[in-house]
């Protein structure tokens, strides 16, 4: 019998995950801001799932930017880095990393249809709290609020209900407590 042989070649390295992270960038709210932030992002090949931008400051001319992205740690760390040497930009915060804050999108939901899908629609709005904002005889447009999923969920229920169109607003992000960006 021959016994087993054993590799004397250390183990591959463990590729690492791609993670979905929440960035608050605070900036001057200046023309040609974001599309510096943007150049970034698209100039490295890196991509944004959702992109959020208002003033929050308005007598000091500062805006905020909520910019959902994916990669492996290592990129995302690469990212923050390269954010933070752009000039116009006073703040980055990983609120993924932060652990402590509140993430909400908001969606419009438009659903055609008349008898028992209306009644279905209807009676999913109001378990999702969903706001009936627009209604005809034909159809809802609906408001709704929450974490993503939820919205996604709550799309996802409305597809075989008559769903038409959605508009979505992206994430908005906010950390706990008593300090501020």
């Amino acid at each position: 019998m021959n016994a087993p042989t054993t590799s004397h070649y250390p183990a591959a390295p463990t590729a690492q995950k791609a993670e979905s992270h929440t960035l608050s960038v605070l900036v001057d709210n200046e023309p040609g801001v974001l599309a510096r932030v943007i150049g970034l992002f698209s100039g490295r090949g890196y991509n944004i799932e959702s992109l959020t931008v208002s003033e929050t400051e308005h007598a000091k001319h500062l805006s905020l930017i909520t910019i959902v992205t994916t990669g492996t740690p290592m990129v995302i760390e690469q990212i923050k880095n390269q954010l933070d040497r752009l000039v116009p930009i006073h703040r980055v915060v990983d609120m993924t990393l932060l652990g402590n804050s509140i993430e909400r999108e908001l969606a419009m939901v438009k659903v055609k249809g008349t008898g028992d899908n209306r009644v279905e629609a209807l009676r999913l709005a109001d378990a999702f709290r969903a706001r009936v904002i627009d209604a005809t005889t034909e159809s809802f447009v609906f408001e709704i609020t929450g974490k993503s999923d939820k919205v996604e969920q709550f799309i996802a229920l409305m597809l075989p209900l008559g769903l038409v169109e959605v508009s979505r607003t992206g994430i908005a992000a906010i950390a706990r407590g008593p300090e501020g960006m």
